[in-house]
């Protein structure tokens, strides 16, 4: 049912005709629940709950339930049951002193303590603690982060509404086996991966919460730590499903909550989902089209860099990797010459690995590799990288790219 009316009707949000005509129609149907696309105050609930005579829930209620069901982690139930215990603590409701203690001691002859009191108190105390966990999981993320940002391997975070294929598209980038489902919120807890660019630089990716129109400030609070791997990520891969017909909407969403979190400074590629749904035949020319139409409907001049994909069928994959290798400045890329020990095959196996090789040659015991090797890589294996005083005794052939030995000039 919709209503649409002036103002809102401080007793019961809709008005008494209204919730008359609810209750009909809760009596009609045998309804159990009804359910209200609105946040009600304690008083409009009660009130509302009072005439139709069943149970009412409204939008912050429903997410919670929803949430609830999809806790599976101890960190996740902590979060649910924070935004919970918040959300219940105002809407608490006794029977005054009809249910009320008496405390021992003097002065104590009135009404002593009520059930409403009692209850509301070991709430605060639940909350209290509550949030100290937390902030024990908040502290040990940063300590991770720090860890993290001690190497050169920046975490590039999935971000996007609710339902926009982050997880099908994590699994696909990192073959994961994160669950997926056509359902909101199917993933709460952030899931870290490590993948590897075209450049052979390493990274790691993140899949975090859903977002949502009217994300309840409650869950905001509670989620901090978890939306702080958002914040503090190096490159954030907005996901939107470009098959959406509200996609300019769910954009509009995301870069609120984005600036809400202080994620607006970050780095964003525009990752257009689902493109497998849609009729295109030139992938680069619709992404920059349908990334600035999304953008200006969403009211957001600043352009972003756009990719067609499919984390179903891993269409347009490529071109991501090469736009995420092109934005991320990080562990840059040089061409260098190392001088390996045969005897040392860890090391040549790691170039191979972490590098990319364009000429290789043996001569006696050494093994002399022309590599474009990240920062990283060239500090690890530093010691076998070949000096200027060694570059002198190498003679070059026009064209070759690779130093040659000449005789008696290896260096063991």
């Amino acid at each position: 049912m919709f209503q649409v009316r002036p103002n809102v009707d401080a007793a019961t949000l809709f008005g008494q005709g209204k919730v008359e005509e609810i209750k009909q129609l809760v009596e009609a149907l045998a309804a159990d629940v009804v359910i209200i696309d609105n946040d009600l105050t304690p008083t409009q609930q009660r009130n509302i709950e009072s005439v139709v005579g069943t149970r009412v829930i409204d939008r912050t209620q429903l997410i919670l339930d929803i949430f609830a069901s999809r806790a599976r982690t101890a960190e996740g139930r902590l979060q649910v049951e924070l935004a919970q215990l918040k959300y219940l603590l105002p809407r608490l409701t006794g029977q005054g002193a009809a249910l009320s203690r008496l405390g021992g001691g003097i002065g104590t002859r009135g009404p002593g303590e009520t059930k409403l009191e009692t209850d509301r108190r070991r709430i605060g105390v639940r909350i209290s603690k509550l949030e100290k966990d937390l902030e024990r999981v908040r502290r040990g993320r940063a300590l991770h982060r720090t860890k993290r940002d001690s190497v050169p391997v920046p975490t590039v975070s999935l971000a996007g509404y609710t339902n926009a294929g982050k997880s099908t598209l994590f699994n696909r980038l990192t073959s994961a086996a994160v669950l997926a489902d056509a359902k909101m919120f199917a993933t709460l807890d952030p899931t870290v991966r490590p993948i590897t660019l075209p450049s052979r630089r390493r990274i790691l990716l993140s899949d975090t919460v859903g977002f949502i129109r009217n994300l309840p400030t409650t869950l905001v609070q509670a989620f901090r730590a978890t939306l702080e791997e958002v914040a503090e990520a190096a490159l954030i891969l907005h996901v939107v499903d470009v098959s959406s017909d509200d996609a300019h909407v769910h954009v509009a969403e995301v870069l609120r909550i984005l600036a809400e979190i202080g994620a607006s400074e970050t780095p964003q590629i525009l990752v257009l989902n689902k493109c497998d749904r849609l009729d295109g035949t030139d992938a680069e020319a619709d992404a920059k089209v349908l990334a600035v139409r999304l953008l200006s409907d969403a009211g957001h001049e600043t352009p972003l860099p756009a990719v067609l994909v499919s984390g179903l069928t891993g269409a347009g994959l490529d071109r991501l990797f090469v736009q995420i290798d092109a934005i991320l400045q990080f562990d840059s890329v040089e061409t260098v010459t190392f001088r390996i020990p045969l005897s040392d095959g860890a090391s040549l196996a790691l170039l191979h690995e972490r590098g990319r090789v364009l000429k290789e040659d043996y001569d006696g015991e050494v093994c002399l590799v022309r590599v474009e090797a990240p920062e990283s890589l060239r500090l690890r294996l530093r010691r076998y990288v070949a000096g200027v005083a060694r570059a002198s005794q190498w003679s070059h052939q026009p064209g070759d790219g690779l130093a040659e030995p000449v005789e008696n000039s290896v260096n063991k």
